[in-house]
C-alpha cells in the first residue's frame, strides 16, 4: 500500500482546469520575492547555506501551519515524506551552488532538461511532444543560454536537472497518497536536520560570524516561506490536479513569470528574444490544455 500515513482523508475537489496555471503562477511569484530577498544573503553566505536557511524555515513554517503530528504516521510514510524533503532540499542546493559558478540563464536552461524528460516520457499524445518542443525553444530563448562555462557549475546545473525530475515524479506519489501537504512539511524538516553536518561545518569553517547577525536568519526565513513553503505547498495542489507530464509543462511558466515580474517590477524590459520565448511557452501550454478529442461512436448495427 502506497498510503503515506495510516489514516483516511476525505477526498479533496480538484481544482477546476482554468485555474490551475493561475495557482502555479501564484506560486512563481513567490518564489521569485523570496530569491530577490536570497540576493542579499550571496554577499556574505555560501550558496549551500542559503540553499539550507531556505529549507530550514520553510520546514518549521509548514509544520507550524500543518502539525502533522496528529497525524498517525508509519516508518513507511516517513521514509517517503523524508525522501521527498532530501530530493528538493538537494535540487535547491545544487542549483545555488550552479549559479554562483555560472550564469542564471545557463543554469535555468541546463535545469529544465529534467521536466522536459518527465513530459516527453510521460506523453502519448503527438501534440504534447509538440508542446515539449515548443516549451524547450521558449526557455533557451529566455534563458540566453551561454555554453563557454566552468565545468563543476555546468555539473551542478545536470545534477540539478535530474533532482528536478525526480522531485516532480516523487512529489506526484506523495500528492496522489493525499497527504502531500503534510509530508512536504515533515519532510523539508527532516531534510534540514539530516543536510545540516554536510551544510553548516563547511559554512562554520569558512566564516562563522554569518551566525551571528539577525539579518541572516530574518533573510533566510523570508527566503524559506515565499521561496519554498508557499510555492511548493501550491505545487502539491496542482499535482493532486493535473498528471507529472502535464506539471511538468506548467513549470515552463517560471522562467516567463520571472520576464513579467522583472519588467512591472525592476523595469527589465524584455528583449524580442524573450518575448517570442514567452510566446512560445504559452503556445505549447495552450495546447497542453486543449482537450483530448472523444472518439466518434460507432452507429449501431442493424438488427
Amino acid at each position: 500500500m502506497d498510503a503515506i500515513s495510516t489514516t483516511e482523508r476525505p477526498t479533496r475537489p480538484v481544482l477546476p482546469g482554468w485555474s490551475v496555471p493561475l495557482v502555479f503562477v501564484v506560486g512563481a511569484t513567490s518564489q521569485y520575492l523570496g530569491a530577490a530577498l536570497g540576493v542579499f544573503l550571496f554577499d556574505t553566505t555560501e550558496p549551500a547555506t542559503v540553499a539550507w536557511l531556505r529549507a530550514a524555515a520553510a520546514g518549521l513554517a509548514l509544520l507550524a501551519w500543518r502539525r502533522p503530528w496528529r497525524t498517525r504516521w508509519t516508518r513507511r510514510g516517513v521514509a517517503v515524506a523524508a525522501g521527498f524533503g532530501v530530493v528538493t532540499v538537494s535540487m535547491n542546493i545544487v542549483f545555488y551552488e550552479a549559479i554562483a559558478r555560472i550564469p542564471l540563464g545557463t543554469a535555468v536552461a541546463i535545469e529544465f532538461l529534467g521536466p522536459v524528460a518527465v513530459a516527453t516520457l510521460g506523453s502519448r499524445r503527438a501534440r504534447d511532444v509538440l508542446a515539449v518542443v515548443l516549451v524547450a525553444a521558449g526557455v533557451l530563448l529566455l534563458a540566453g543560454v551561454q555554453f563557454d562555462v566552468e565545468p563543476v557549475g555546468l555539473a551542478f546545473a545536470v545534477a540539478s536537472a535530474v533532482l528536478w525530475a525526480g522531485y516532480i515524479l516523487v512529489g506526484k506519489r506523495v500528492a496522489d497518497a493525499g497527504d502531500g501537504l503534510d509530508s512536504l512539511a515533515v519532510g523539508m524538516a527532516a531534510a534540514a536536520a539530516l543536510l545540516a553536518p554536510f551544510v553548516l561545518v563547511p559554512q562554520l569553517a569558512i566564516d562563522p560570524s554569518v551566525f551571528a547577525d539577525p539579518r541572516t536568519w530574518l533573510f533566510g526565513l523570508g527566503v524559506g516561506v515565499l521561496s519554498s513553503a508557499v510555492p511548493y505547498a501550491l505545487d502539491q495542489v496542482v499535482l493532486t490536479a493535473v498528471g507529472r507530464a502535464r506539471f511538468a509543462l506548467l513549470l515552463a511558466l517560471l522562467p516567463a513569470t520571472a520576464t513579467v515580474v522583472g519588467a512591472i517590477a525592476l523595469a527589465q524590459r524584455p528583449t524580442a528574444l524573450e518575448l517570442t520565448g514567452i510566446a512560445l511557452v504559452m503556445l505549447a501550454l495552450t495546447i497542453s490544455a486543449l482537450p483530448a478529442r472523444q472518439p466518434t461512436p460507432e452507429p449501431p448495427a442493424p438488427l
